[in-house]
């Protein structure tokens, strides 16, 4: 048994470092290739503070910050996905599935509206307009029934008239959100190390803390009753794990905008990868999200260049036909749609 669980977490270590491998690679070509390409040993130069001209102002200025964008709401995204879809037994749920991305819009658009100057606020902004869309959805669905495609519907229903209300906002506050139509996709153009600071600590603390939780996520994923007879409070914990999906959603979304199925996608896969143990799928769902999230943008700025096609829209050519194909599943699989 001892010999099992060592060479199953040799497994998943050599593949978490295939990951790690793996991320790294795309940061490179993702800080190398665009409109104008630079050799990778520039690209080094100019990180290590060696490089000059224009290539190391555009390293370090325009990639640098698009690419600590995406690493960051990659695995926000990600973590936020893994988290809702355990704590709600629904592997159909994410993000922006739930209303929790578009909860996190509608109050960022309300926080630039009303406090323009106050950027460091949108984060905490973000993180209420989420944790109400989570919390507002599963209060629907679970008054309505405990089929899984209820909460989605739930979701869907919450979703739209959050998106509503983010048009509201920018109808009488126009100058409310920058970049409405890219904040609505969802992108990483135009950001700086400094807008993205108050987000970096709000998703450090709250992956850190998730991490943390890892084991009492899997006796909450054996079912209420269960946890409860281990002394476990469930419901407590429940709440506790929605804030942190919330805390980690509205971050990745008070900057980089809507984007959707990163939260759906990463972690199905990376269960396939490493199974189902909330540690290491938390750790390799937040590896997997910057790693998909630095490949889409690298190819969006490739597949029609020069000109560049936005983030969200390679993300919904990818996720869609994803979320599609598990709806199927779940159908043929008697999943309680």
């Amino acid at each position: 048994m001892r010999s099992w669980r060592t060479s199953s977490l040799r497994s998943r270590g050599r593949r978490i470092a295939a990951l790690v491998l793996l991320l790294l690679a795309s940061c490179v070509a993702n800080l190398a290739f665009g409109a104008v390409s630079i050799p990778a040993g520039e690209v080094i130069a100019a990180l290590l503070g060696r490089g000059e001209g224009a290539t190391a102002a555009i390293v370090l200025y325009a990639r640098l910050p698009r690419l600590s964008g995406c690493l960051l709401a990659g695995a926000a995204l990600a973590c936020a996905g893994a988290i809702i879809q355990g704590v709600l037994n629904n592997p159909l749920a994410a993000p922006n599935v739930i209303g929790v991305n578009s909860g996190a819009g509608l109050a960022t658009a309300l926080c630039c509206a009303l406090a323009p100057g106050a950027v460091q606020l949108t984060p905490l902004a973000a993180f209420l307009g989420a944790l109400a869309g989570v919390l507002l959805v599963l209060f629907i669905s679970e008054r309505a029934g405990a089929a899984r495609i209820t909460l989605v519907l739930a979701g869907v229903a919450i979703s739209s008239m959050f998106n509503a209300g983010i048009d509201g906002v920018v109808t009488f506050v126009p100058d409310a959100l920058s970049g409405y139509t890219d904040f609505r996709v969802g992108g990483v153009k135009n950001l700086s190390m400094a807008r993205l600071a108050p987000a970096f600590w709000v998703i450090l603390i709250a992956l850190l803390i998730a991490l943390s939780l890892s084991n009492e996520l899997d006796l909450l994923l054996l079912g209420r009753e269960t946890a409860q007879s281990l002394g476990l409070p469930a419901k407590w914990l429940r709440l506790a794990l929605l804030m942190l999906a919330a805390a980690l959603a509205g971050a990745a979304v008070s900057f980089a905008g809507l984007l959707g199925f990163v939260g759906l996608l990463v972690p199905h896969i990376m269960r396939r990868l490493v199974g189902e143990e909330s540690f290491f799928l938390l750790l390799s769902s937040a590896l997997g999200g910057g790693l998909l999230l630095t490949v889409c943008d690298l190819a969006s700025r490739l597949i029609f260049a020069p000109f560049e096609l936005p983030l969200g829209v390679v993300l919904s050519l990818t996720g869609g036909p994803f979320f599609i194909w598990l709806l199927l599943k779940q159908r043929r699989g008697g999943g309680g749609l």
